[in-house]
């Protein structure tokens, strides 16, 4: 078995279909973790029928003031729901920071840091997350 058939292979997300042949595109690999950090992280718990309790609780601090209590309480929701949900990774740091912008009162870095289990390789992103919806769009 290749490291990639344990990272898994399956639609880019969101879908999108090759523009040339009209096959669904496909994500493997890390890219695939990466993508699955993702929607764990956009998914609010409750949100999916069939799995209720998949998703991550960082939507439970939506319009809250990022001091830091909010934020601390922010990294650990996060943590816990990539140690519960993507089990391709290990060493799990999650760290909350407040941009140096203006509207670092409304939107927060989340600072994501991992190790891939097959590959040792470590990563990390950085999830954008704001504090009141509708800003993004």
């Amino acid at each position: 078995m290749g490291v990639y058939d344990f990272l898994g292979t399956g639609w880019e997300f969101p879908i999108e279909a090759d523009r040339v042949s009209g096959k669904i595109m496909e994500a493997s690999g890390e890219d695939k973790i990466r993508e699955s950090i993702g929607i764990i992280l956009s998914t609010r718990p409750g949100e999916r029928v069939m799995r209720p309790e998949f998703g991550c609780r960082i939507y439970e601090y939506l319009f809250e003031i990022p001091d830091f209590r909010v934020r601390s309480e922010m990294e650990a929701a996060v943590k816990e729901a990539l140690i519960l949900w993507e089990p391709r990774i290990r060493d799990i740091e999650v760290r909350v920071k407040t941009p140096g912008r203006k509207e670092a009162d409304r939107c927060v870095q989340v600072e994501i840091n991992y190790v891939v289990r097959s590959t040792n390789n470590p990563y990390n992103l950085v999830y954008p997350f704001y504090l009141e919806e509708g800003l993004r769009y």
